[in-house]
């Protein structure tokens, strides 16, 4: 998946501030509380001044009530208090927001990624980025230029009450600044780099994470508890390697600020010592100007430490974005096909994976009729999963065209092409819901419940629904995982029925069936499959012998096509798979 890493910082930057602008007036009200909240920052300084020479100077002209420094102070505090509180709140809201919004884009084009993409990617860095990466990014978007914003004028409001007050001694402490800049810069490519690699480690931790706990079955039959904990602790200390890498440039910027700074004052000091300050200026004037001065160093402070923050959610901005723009799957097409007939051709075919050399499909040409039932078979590889996973277009063929009624699948929308076509495949995919939302689901969703009830009754699954604590409202686990594999196909196979698609993909969908349920169960394909067009992917030989045609598939080719009596008297590459699956039954008692 690419990396957003042609954009330069301004640019990612500009990009996630983007993202703040529908959200602007809660943003605008959050940057008046913390700029008002900032501008109060000069004003304690000041205040030292007129304290100083007329409230504690001998002999003051213009002493002041104590009432009014006492009340001057606290409504400065309170004022800042509550400047402060509006500021951050507001900034939270938009940051939560701003993290709401990426996420639900990310996951929009999760939904739409081709196929290839969760062949090549691992499901733990994509976990990690929608989950992780996503949170560093609102930190660059809205807590980093908070810091930005705030400290910034503080800066400045006490920069110019301290060129207010002698320039010349200004001038010094302004020699920091360049030198400060100069550092941070140096460090920053180290944290952007370090960030990058911190975040694909965080996807290696998931992705362990979660094959464990799926595979756990098989984790423990097989005594991999010690294999897996050691996997796990390599990439988490990866992780913190890399975490502790980042930590280097972070706690230098610190202290090396600190001592740049407490260098300029000392210098600024010594130099006013020299020059007698106290001849030329009263007491307040110093207090006030050296009070300035050490209240610089805080958001001095926070301005280096927000590099990191800036840069980790750069890293995450790349990330984050280039999941974003990724390439969603073809949908160029622009007809839209009602219900079709059924009419599937392939035409010379071809077919080779991104991350092959050979070709899984090799100029196949096949026609299925409306209403026939095609079954492939074929060694493990042949290309018989590969051949039905470019009808929904999963795939794009490498050569030829896939039609249907006529139309190439390439020409139609994805949307009317797949809402003709029902899939219910060996590898059962249920989700943690209830068995009504199993059955009903995606555009299913809604039907009536006496139509899901027909459904699971032809499926043969009502009566192990009935069975169920709250029948069709129990919730099923994770991939139906509170069911037997027996009772998780029925599911899939009356998701399959409910959705009367006239195209219909069987890829051994028998295969989880005792041989009672398998009965029950082929009397509900046999009927499913009646006046529509159904290709069948077959392990289990048994299980075609009733096809209208069965195509035998080698090494990516079409090397037969006929009926199960004809293939077998022909004595090819299918009575070879059959008497390998039946060998202890003669061959013309099964014919």
């Amino acid at each position: 998946m690419p990396h957003t890493r042609s954009q330069n910082s301004r640019q990612l930057y500009l990009r996630l501030l983007s993202h703040v602008r529908p959200h602007s007036r809660v943003f605008a009200v959050a940057l008046f509380g913390m700029i008002t909240a900032a501008a109060t920052e000069p004003l304690f300084p000041m205040l030292m001044k007129p304290l100083l020479d007329g409230g504690f100077a001998a002999g003051g002209s213009t002493r002041m009530p104590p009432i009014y420094f006492a009340l001057a102070i606290v409504g400065i505090f309170i004022a800042r208090g509550v400047l402060t509180f509006l500021g951050h709140y507001c900034m939270a809201w938009v940051a939560d927001k701003v993290v709401l919004d990426l996420r639900a884009g990310m996951f929009a084009r999760l939904l739409r990624m081709p196929t290839r993409v969760f062949d090549d990617e691992t499901a733990g860095g994509l976990l990690s980025r929608v989950a992780y990466d996503v949170a560093n990014v609102s930190a660059a978007a809205t807590t980093a230029l908070t810091v930005l914003v705030r400290d910034s004028i503080v800066i400045v409001g006490l920069m110019a009450w301290l060129l207010y007050l002698n320039w010349e001694l200004t001038l010094i402490a302004l020699v920091i600044v360049p030198l400060v800049a100069i550092f941070v810069r140096v460090l920053s490519l180290r944290l952007r780099n370090m960030a990058r690699s911190a975040q694909r480690a965080m996807g290696d931790v998931v992705h362990v994470l979660e094959e464990t706990i799926e595979c756990h079955r098989v984790v423990k039959v097989f005594g991999g508890q010690d294999y897996e904990a050691n996997r796990f602790a390599r990439a988490i200390s990866r992780l913190r390697g890399f975490n502790m890498r980042q930590k280097i440039p972070e706690a230098l910027i610190t202290p090396v600020t600190h001592l740049l700074a407490a260098s300029a004052m000392a210098v600024i000091v010594y130099v006013a010592l020299q020059e007698s300050l106290a001849a030329h200026a009263t007491v307040g004037e110093f207090a006030s100007f050296f009070t300035a001065m050490l209240m610089l160093f805080a958001p001095i402070k926070q301005l280096t430490q927000v590099n990191s923050a800036l840069q980790r959610g750069l890293a995450a901005a790349e990330s984050v974005f280039g999941m974003i723009d990724s390439p969603q799957e073809d949908d160029r097409g622009t007809v839209t096909l009602a219900r079709a007939r059924g009419d599937i051709a392939y035409e010379r075919v071809s077919f080779t994976y991104e991350t092959r050399t050979e070709a899984a499909l090799r100029d196949v040409s096949l026609r299925v009729r409306p209403g026939e039932t095609l079954a492939l078979v074929g060694t493990s590889g042949s290309g018989k999963t590969t051949l039905v996973n470019l009808l929904p277009r999963f795939y794009a063929p490498s050569g030829g065209r896939i039609t249907l009624d006529g139309h190439d699948i390439q020409t139609l929308t994805l949307e009317s092409l797949r809402g003709n076509i029902a899939l219910v495949s060996q590898d059962v995919v249920l989700f943690n819901d209830s068995i009504y939302a199993n059955i009903a689901y995606g555009r299913l969703a809604g039907t009536s419940e006496r139509d899901v009830i027909a459904a699971a009754e032809a499926a043969y699954a009502l009566d192990f629904i009935r069975g169920t604590p709250e029948g069709l409202n129990t919730l099923i686990g994770e991939n139906g995982l509170r069911l037997s594999g027996g009772q998780r196909q029925r599911l899939a196979i009356a998701r399959a029925l409910l959705k009367n698609a006239p195209v219909l993909i069987l890829d051994e969908a028998t295969s989880a069936l005792d041989s009672e349920s398998e009965r029950q169960v082929q009397a509900a394909l046999d009927a499913l499959m009646r006046g529509r067009t159904t290709i069948v992917i077959a392990h289990r030989l048994s299980t075609v012998e009733r096809a209208d045609r069965i195509a035998v598939l080698e090494q990516g080719r079409v090397v037969d096509v006929g009926r199960h009596a004809e293939l077998l008297a022909r004595g090819g590459t299918y009575a070879r798979l059959y008497r390998m699956q039946f060998a202890d039954q003669p061959l013309a008692a099964t014919a």
